[in-house]
């Protein structure tokens, strides 16, 4: 940038400078006419030059500016200031620290801290892609955490405008070669997902204070993603739950389909993860990058998509959601229905002969059982009729005849009834 502007479009007026990087310089401005103090971002003047960027510039400041959530800096205005021919953007401004500036000044961030500073950042993530707007520029110095403490993420839509620029032709790289995903490193299409896997290497900077991969290019991060594997954050912060280090291994996989499925779910991940949840069921192995439990195939080639592939196979704890963007696939179990049995011709009729058996063994019981019955009542109503022959026998004479006719009678009855029993039961 060439010279300082006391005053842009009219209206902001410059108090001091507030950071410099290779795109942008930011400028604390006070807005003479809402009366508030705001960010004013002044692009590098090789940018300005650059028609193509300048016309994806203004339409997706144009997005960013719909861009309003508590996790995002809202952007006020965009514009050229005709008194400089310098091409700004106006943004809210945040009343703190970048963690760029907490990692220098303190190294680390605390377990707590850290997941916490991510996940509001997931927050607003995922309101911009349900937007349609994906940051693809995301890294510690555009993650603001206020006096407050709230996490706002800033420059939206710059990176997007840049993506095609003929800037990136000449070697100038976007935003932090380290914080790019490797689809970005290989100058293919950044999606949401391109997002997380930023966040995550933001994530395992502010829980190590070092970075998974050091590379001077983009072709050297882009070998380094395939052929190395960072190492486990537990080793170097023994602080950090496994489980933690887990959820950020999985958002810094090679493969977009195997990280998150979207930011709120990374967000709930890692809360769960400092809690000591594992991001995997219950059921399955647990896995890591660097675990002894991982198996994993290097090849000549490298770390590719067939390598990846040879890891371990998990299922992922959290269901994914119906989202725009895809959740990687997962292994679902399907109970199979129940076969009916079958029984061969031979089979069944052997069935019937042995019901058939069964049948009339157990009508032979029961015929047996009302035979036993007969004899006991038989056997019983002898015994009642000798007694009434005693009784009478010590009566006077000239009754025993008539009484011994009326038992006898009683008797013959007596018998015709068990015999009529007998031949009814034994039908």
């Amino acid at each position: 940038m060439s010279g300082t502007y006391e005053t842009i479009a009219g209206r902001y007026r410059i108090e001091s400078r507030i950071g410099i990087g290779g795109m942008s310089t930011v400028m604390l401005a006070f807005d003479d006419r809402l009366e508030r103090y705001v960010a004013v971002k002044l692009l590098a003047e090789h940018l300005a030059d650059d028609p193509a960027f300048v016309s994806r510039f203004r339409r997706e400041a144009l997005s960013a500016a719909r861009l309003i959530h508590p996790n995002i800096v809202q952007v006020f205005d965009f514009g050229l200031d005709q008194a400089s021919q310098q091409h700004f953007i106006v943004m809210e401004h945040v009343s703190g620290h970048s963690c760029a500036e907490l990692l220098r000044d303190r190294g680390h961030l605390d377990v707590d801290q850290a997941v916490e500073i991510v996940s509001q950042a997931c927050r607003g993530l995922d309101y911009a892609h349900r937007g349609g707007v994906v940051h693809r520029d995301v890294k510690p110095g555009n993650l603001l955490v206020s006096e407050t403490e709230v996490v706002k993420l800033a420059d939206f839509g710059i990176a997007r405008a840049a993506d095609q620029s003929s800037i990136t032709q000449v070697g100038s790289v976007l935003g932090t070669a380290a914080y790019l995903a490797p689809e970005q490193a290989r100058g293919e299409h950044a999606g949401p997902r391109a997002d997380l896997y930023s966040l995550g290497v933001v994530t395992y900077q502010l829980l190590s204070g070092r970075l998974p991969y050091e590379a001077a290019s983009l072709s050297e991060l882009a070998l380094k993603q395939q052929r190395e594997l960072p190492t486990p954050l537990q080793q170097i912060n023994p602080v950090v739950p496994r489980e933690l280090a887990d959820v950020v291994a999985l958002a810094l996989e090679i493969e977009p389909e195997a990280r998150p499925a979207d930011a709120l779910e990374f967000g709930e991940l890692l809360r769960d993860g400092a809690k000591g949840i594992s991001p995997f069921l219950d059921d399955a192995p647990t896995r890591h990058n660097h675990s002894a439990a991982m198996t994993r195939v290097m090849g000549a080639g490298g770390r590719g998509a067939a390598d990846r592939t040879a890891l371990t196979q998990v299922t992922p704890r959290v269901t994914p959601k119906p989202d725009p963007h895809l959740p990687p696939a997962t292994t679902s179990t399907t109970v199979k229905p129940l076969a009916l049995r079958t029984v061969p011709a031979g089979r069944r009729n052997d069935l019937t002969d042995e019901h058939t058996s069964s049948r009339r063994s157990s009508g032979f019981a029961r015929s047996m059982r009302r035979i036993a019955l007969s004899f006991v009542i038989l056997l019983l109503l002898a015994l009642v009729i000798g007694g009434v022959v005693v009784f009478l026998a010590n009566q006077a004479h000239e009754t025993v005849i008539h009484y011994e006719q009326v038992v006898a009678h009683d008797a013959h009855s007596e018998l015709h009834a068990v015999q009529s029993l007998i031949n009814r039961y034994t039908k």
